[in-house]
């Protein structure tokens, strides 16, 4: 009793604090939500999605700052070096998480130099072609694909981004060999495509959507282990008879090293809600994209799975940096 009274007279003194609750620190200035691509591709979208929500629960501006350039990782890299403050956080993804750290010096530790705050959205990549192109379906596809080994191009929106790993996945099963044309993200890839600059594009599944709907592009099959909600239609690839056949993408949020706790929790609680909230769900369903929150320790450790996943993948492909 005599401890308990001690803490009352100090609490009422101002000479011991309570930890701070999530609750008790908001953003004093504009919010930065890095994006590692360009305008126009999926990371963009979302965050775009996200935006106002976010803005109106943090009761300050959220700014999408696009930062694109090597598959995500010069945005992480200014991720990593920003205050620990909670005005600036970052879209991560398989590209800057998994592949680049595999594959070059990325200058820095993707499980050491961030705070992962959790994961954000789920989504499949799509593989989709010009009209003209005569493959109707996955199955004449590959046989197009092995008549001509080597020169069938297909766009990305990086080395080592999620349909880059796609496609390599892809080739190993099938036996086939494509050419890759890596773009800087997937809005420039999908004009290309459109203009029949490139015949292919293991696009992620919300920049191909509005496309296929149009008629623009030709979809053949979707990297998921069921159909997307957005393109009914349109068959998973393994049930278009490459058996097994599995790529998922996905994108979390990350903080700068050292972030307090108490941060970390309002943000995961805004963007929680934002991403629970019935009309962003239905955006991004529209898309073909799946909200997926989760906490952070579920976060780190999935991006551990997946780094075990796909980096044989990475080798066996000989994926590498420019």
């Amino acid at each position: 009793m005599k401890f308990l009274h001690r803490i009352t007279v100090l609490l009422a003194a101002g000479l011991f604090a309570a930890p701070a609750l999530a609750a008790d620190w908001g953003p004093t200035k504009p919010v930065r939500f890095i994006v590692g691509f360009p305008p126009g591709g999926a990371t963009d979208l979302v965050a775009r999605i996200l935006q106002p929500k976010l803005a109106a629960s943090l009761g300050n501006q959220v700014i999408v700052d696009n930062r694109p350039g090597a598959n995500g990782v010069i945005s992480m890299q200014i991720l990593s070096r920003s205050e620990p403050d909670g005005h600036s956080v970052g879209m991560s993804h398989i590209g800057s998480m998994v592949v680049s750290p595999a594959i070059q010096n990325t200058g820095y530790d993707p499980m050491k130099d961030f705070v992962h705050i959790g994961m954000l959205v789920t989504l499949q990549n799509i593989l989709i072609t010009h009209p003209s192109l005569p493959a109707k379906n996955i199955a004449e596809f590959i046989a197009y694909a092995k008549s001509q080994p080597g020169k069938v191009n297909y766009a990305t929106s990086g080395i080592g981004s999620p349909g880059h790993l796609a496609v390599a996945l892809f080739e190993g099963m099938t036996g086939t060999s494509l050419n890759h044309v890596p773009y800087k993200g997937g809005g420039p890839a999908i004009t290309d495509l459109i203009g029949g600059h490139v015949p292919s594009f293991m696009a992620v599944i919300s920049t191909a959507v509005p496309h296929v709907q149009s008629g623009k592009a030709r979809a053949l099959g979707v990297t998921g282990a069921k159909r997307a909600e957005a393109l009914p239609n349109v068959p998973t690839i393994a049930e278009a008879g490459v058996k097994g056949y599995l790529a998922i993408n996905w994108y979390g949020l990350s903080a700068a090293p050292k972030t307090p706790p108490a941060i970390i929790n309002r943000l995961s609680r805004d963007f929680t809600a934002a991403l629970n909230a019935p009309d962003v769900i239905k955006q991004l369903k529209d898309r073909g994209i799946d909200s997926a929150p989760s906490g952070g320790a579920e976060y780190q450790k999935f991006i551990r799975e997946e780094q075990a996943r796909w980096v044989p993948v990475i080798k066996r492909a000989k994926i590498e940096a420019n």
